[in-house]
C-alpha cells in the first residue's frame, strides 16, 4: 500500500444475487424495489440476439408493465442518455432495468443522475468545479449479458462527450445499482471475440486495482479472486461458448473485478483506453486488452510483489524464482493469454503512431493516472503507446 496517509473507504451498496437462471426472479425483485414500471435501458445487438427477451418473459408472465430504450450504443454520449431521459419521463417511469454490457449499465446510471438532479449528467462529471451527486438515482437492477465491465457493482458511470472527444467519469455510492442480477444463461451466445474482450478488461479491472496507489485489504482480496478465475476460465469460455462453468465463473470474475474498483480508481490502462474511447470508435475490452501489456511491462517495477502475486494467482508456480522473475513471469502470462484468445493490436484498431502525442497527452491528464504503481510522465504514455503498435 503506497499511500499509508490515505483514508480509504470501502463501500458496496448493490445487492448483488447470481445463478443460472436467475431472470426469472426479475418480477420478484422489482416488487422489493417497489418498482412498477421500469425502463429497460438496452441495445440493438441484445435485442437482435434474443437475450432482451429472456428478460421480458418473467416480465409479461408477472404482467409487470414496462418501457424498452433500446438506443444504446458503446462509448454511449451524452445525447443517449438524454434521448433515455425524455423516454423516462414522458412514459412515466419509475425505476431501471438495464441489460448489455458496461454501456447499457453505464447509459442507466447516468439517466437515473438527470432524472434524480434534475440535471444533465455532464454537470456532475469527477472534476474540479463541478458538482457532487446528492440523490440517489430510482431503483436500477443491473442484468449483465458480457462477463466484464463490472458496471453492475461499481460506484461509476462512463459517458462520452463528444465535443471534447472525451470520457468521462461520474461517480460515487449514490450512482450504484440497487440489484446486480447475474445470469450465466445470458452469457452463452457471447461472441468469442466480444468473450474475450470483455474478460480481459475484468482481468485488467482486477490487475490494476490490486497494484494501484489506492489498493486495501478489501480490493487486494476480491482482485485475487477475479485473476484467479479469468487465469483458469477465459480460455474454456472463449473456446466453448456454451461451458456453463466457464460462464459462471468469468461472470463471478467480472463481478469481483468490478468490486475491487472500491470508491476511487484503477491506472495507465483505464486512462489510456477511456480517453482513446473518447477519440476512436474502438471495443473498450479489446482496447484494454491491447494495452494492458505494454502498461505492465512499464509498471512492475512499481509493485513487483504483488506482480509475484499475480502470477501466482494466474496458476504459475514461482517457488525459486527471485522477486523480479516472478513479476517478469506475470507479464508473460497476461501476453501469453491475450495471445491465446487472439486480442488484435492497436494498429488492427486503426491507431497510428501519429495518434501518438494527442492521445499520451489526453491519458496523462486522466485523473487515473493519479493511482499508477509507477510514477508517469507524458514522455511515459508515448512509450507505452509505442510499445503497444509494436505488439
Amino acid at each position: 500500500m503506497k499511500d499509508l496517509n490515505h483514508l480509504h473507504y470501502f463501500e458496496v451498496p448493490t445487492v448483488m444475487k447470481h445463478g443460472l437462471g436467475a431472470v426469472k426472479h426479475l418480477p420478484g425483485e422489482l416488487a422489493i424495489l417497489k418498482v412498477k414500471k421500469p425502463l429497460i435501458v438496452t441495445d440493438e445487438g441484445v435485442v437482435k440476439a434474443g437475450l432482451l427477451d429472456q428478460v421480458l418473459k418473467p416480465l409479461k408472465d408477472a404482467a409487470v408493465n414496462y418501457e424498452i430504450y433500446d438506443e444504446v450504443v458503446f462509448n454511449p454520449p451524452l445525447k443517449t442518455v438524454a434521448n433515455g431521459t425524455e423516454r423516462y419521463r414522458k412514459h412515466n417511469c419509475d425505476g431501471f432495468i438495464a441489460v448489455g454490457g458496461g454501456s447499457s449499465m453505464d447509459t442507466a446510471k447516468a439517466i437515473g443522475v438527470e432524472i434524480s438532479h434534475n440535471e444533465p449528467v455532464l454537470e456532475y462529471e469527477c472534476a474540479e468545479g463541478k458538482k457532487e451527486l446528492t440523490k440517489r438515482i430510482p431503483p436500477l437492477v443491473c442484468i449483465p449479458t458480457t462477463a466484464g465491465t463490472g458496471s453492475e457493482v461499481t460506484l461509476w458511470s462512463v459517458i462520452t462527450d463528444p465535443e471534447r472527444k472525451y470520457k468521462f467519469n461520474v461517480g460515487g455510492p449514490l450512482l450504484a445499482a440497487h440489484l446486480a442480477l447475474i445470469d450465466p444463461l445470458l452469457h452463452v451466445s457471447m461472441p468469442a471475440w466480444i468473450t474475450a474482450g470483455t474478460g480481459m478488461d475484468a482481468l485488467c479491472h482486477a490487475i490494476e486495482c490490486y497494484t494501484c496507489a489506492y489498493a486495501q485489504p478489501q480490493t487486494d482480496a476480491v482482485a485475487l479472486m477475479a485473476i484467479e478465475y479469468v487465469g483458469k476460465y477465459l480460455r474454456r469460455a472463449v473456446a466453448y461458448g456454451k461451458d456453463l462453468e466457464a460462464r459462471y465463473y468469468m461472470a463471478m470474475a467480472a463481478l469481483l473485478a468490478g468490486l475491487s474498483y472500491g470508491a476511487e480508481s484503477a491506472g495507465a490502462v483505464h486512462a489510456m483506453t477511456q480517453t482513446m474511447g473518447g477519440t476512436f470508435p474502438v471495443h473498450h475490452g479489446l482496447a484494454v486488452a491491447a494495452t494492458l501489456v505494454p502498461v505492465m511491462e512499464y509498471n512492475w517495477m512499481g509493485e513487483p510483489a504483488k506482480y509475484g502475486r499475480i502470477a501466482l494467482a494466474l496458476g504459475v508456480d514461482t517457488f525459486g524464482l527471485t522477486e523480479r522473475e516472478a513479476a517478469l513471469v506475470a507479464v508473460e502470462e497476461v501476453r501469453d493469454l491475450a495471445e491465446d484468445i487472439g486480442i488484435p493490436g492497436l494498429k488492427d484498431m486503426g491507431i497510428s503512431e501519429g495518434d501518438i502525442p494527442m492521445l499520451a497527452r489526453e491519458a496523462f491528464n486522466d485523473p487515473q493516472t493519479i493511482g499508477n504503481p509507477r510514477d508517469l510522465t507524458l514522455e511515459s504514455y508515448e512509450q507505452i503507446y509505442r510499445r503497444a503498435l509494436e505488439i
